[in-house]
């Protein structure tokens, strides 16, 4: 019995010893897997604070613009060009800041690798002039220098996505006006190369400032998505946040390459280069009869500008020169008139270091008189100087960066030739007459529902509105059969959503509402939430906030 026992123990307690093991190696495991949740949730609480930082930054470099030009026009309501300029320039402002709103909305979708390029006609020239439009202020107030010139774009409209290459310029400008001091310089170039692909062109943009730099290590992690950069401080600067990845995964889908360079205290310079395709009908430098072998002068210190503008001339059919000094410019000027062979115009940057523009157009007017034309070229908000530029003799602006079409226009304008540049076409909205055609309005939000009422009755349309899917029930029902040309519907709204009401009409036992146009017209702006609307019998989905070109033409399709 008792060699049995003996035999019995040292087994018992190997097991025992053998559990106790096994559970102290369990919990080891807990802890790590403890640990490791908690630096998983502390990552990702830092990367939620470093993104809502950077946004921040994102998100005021549009509104600061929208504010800006707001307070201008409320300050000059007697001006009536100015604040239709300003106007411009909010509008602008904003739908580059829907854009950024609609991209953080769309987070996974960047994450997942899911991000997508919508392609569509558009120009460079707007593109830049949108850009400068959205920056100025924030180089304003920090008063420093901007420089954007173009060097050899022969081709301007492209086929690409606008918005996504909006943001590559914004995020690069945008950093580097936030980066450079007070006082700073920041230039963007953008130049054209020949591309072997045929209906392709090559372009090259450069965005340089002389700002505070980056070190070389930091440099190695500027693209890494935001949540690896929560810890990268150096110099000063704190992570790139969500711009920088986003920027290099617009680029990288585009099929371009962006290249890094910068130094510590001597500032960053951006080489983004992108293969673009050209538009199938392309609108040319054709000659100006007008303007034919007439004899013009470029004055600016900038070499490749003078270069640049002079071959642009030379190819409307102008006998082109240049100079990079203000004084020069004026010598030449008298002696030319002197001579018999005059200038006929004169395209002068407003900002030169020995002599100013307005300056040298002074002296350039003291000595021919009012004969030729002058031109100011300048990448600032000229009414500030207008005044005393006009009083100086200066005939006509022109916003860098200068392209061939923004050229040919000022020349045009400033010789009176053709129809004005800007002449009153009217809003878009009221280019067709819809008079006759009735619609039912359906949405829940008042200001909303004004808005389009306005925008609407301008057009000749005659508007009933509901402000729920119920209401757009009953009054279908209750109206004779095509009594509605088309349908404006919500979707979220507190009793009966946008898509039941949809359904709802639908099902009615009567032949129009078979074909009756059901349009939403709604903030649920996702891909999803087309597909939805498309599902639940809608013929097609109009974002908000309306972008108004784009929602005539969505009416024009169904109504005509």
């Amino acid at each position: 019995m008792c060699l049995e026992r003996r035999d019995e123990m040292p087994v018992r307690v190997l097991f025992v010893r053998r559990n106790v093991t096994e559970q102290v190696s369990e919990q080891r495991e807990q802890r790590r897997a403890l640990q490791d949740a908690l630096m998983q949730a502390q990552h990702a609480n830092q990367a939620k604070t470093t993104f809502l930082s950077n946004m921040s930054h994102d998100i005021r470099t549009p509104m600061n613009a929208i504010i800006g030009f707001a307070t201008i026009a409320a300050s000059h309501m007697e001006r009536t060009d100015q604040v239709r300029d300003c106007l411009k320039k909010i509008l602008s402002s904003s739908n580059h800041l829907l854009g950024l709103i609609n991209d953080i909305l769309d987070m996974s979708r960047i994450e997942s690798g899911k991000l997508q390029i919508h392609n569509q006609e558009c120009n460079i020239p707007e593109m830049m002039h949108n850009l400068v439009n959205i920056i100025q202020p924030q180089v304003k107030a920090k008063q420093m220098e901007m420089f954007i010139d173009t060097y050899e774009v022969t081709n301007e409209d492209i086929v690409a996505d606008p918005l996504k290459l909006n943001q590559i310029f914004i995020n690069l400008m945008g950093n580097a006006v936030k980066y450079t001091p007070a006082g700073g310089t920041v230039t963007f170039q953008i130049s054209q190369r020949a591309n072997f692909r045929h209906g392709w062109g090559e372009y090259i943009f450069i965005v340089k400032d002389n700002g505070i730099g980056m070190s070389k290590e930091f440099v190695k992690h500027i693209f890494e998505p935001f949540e690896r950069e929560s810890t990268a401080t150096r110099s000063g600067i704190q992570g790139a946040g969500l711009g920088m990845p986003i920027t290099k995964s617009i680029v990288d889908m585009m099929g371009g390459e962006i290249i890094v360079e910068s130094e510590v205290g001597e500032g960053s310079t951006f080489t983004v280069k992108l293969p673009l395709q050209l538009q199938d009908v392309e609108k040319t430098a054709e000659q100006v009869k007008e303007l034919e072998g007439r004899r013009s002068l470029v004055v600016d210190d900038d070499l490749n500008v003078c270069d640049s503008v002079s071959k642009m001339l030379k190819s409307i059919g102008m006998r082109a020169e240049w100079t990079t000094s203000g004084r020069e410019a004026a010598y030449r000027a008298r002696s030319a008139h002197e001579e018999g062979d005059p200038y006929h115009t004169y395209i002068i940057d407003w900002q030169m270091p020995e002599t100013s523009g307005i300056e040298t157009a002074r002296k350039i007017r003291s000595a021919v008189g009012q004969d030729a034309s002058i031109i100011i070229l300048t990448a600032y908000d000229w009414t500030d100087i207008e005044e005393e530029a006009k009083a100086a003799g200066i005939t006509a602006f022109c916003a860098k960066p200068l392209f061939m079409s923004d050229l040919k226009a000022a020349l045009l304008a400033a010789n009176q030739i053709g129809d004005p540049e800007f002449g009153d076409a009217g809003a878009v909205w009221t280019q067709t007459d819809y008079s006759g055609k009735r619609l039912l309005l359906v949405e829940d939000n008042e200001l909303n529902r004004e808005i389009a009422e306005v925008i609407l009755e301008e057009a000749g349309f005659m508007i009933e509105s509901v402000p729920d899917g119920t209401d757009a029930v009953a009054m279908v029902e209750k109206s004779e059969e095509g009594y509605y040309d088309a349908i404006l519907m919500d979707v979220q709204m507190p009793v009966m959503n946008g898509y039941e009401a949809t359904k709802a009409i639908r099902a009615m036992h009567r032949k129009d509402v078979k074909t009756l146009p059901i349009i939403a017209m709604t903030a649920n702006a996702m891909e999803e939430d087309r597909e939805t609307a498309l599902k639940s019998g809608m013929n097609a989905h109009v974002a908000k906030p309306l972008d108004m070109e784009l929602f005539m033409k969505v009416l024009h399709q169904f109504l005509h």
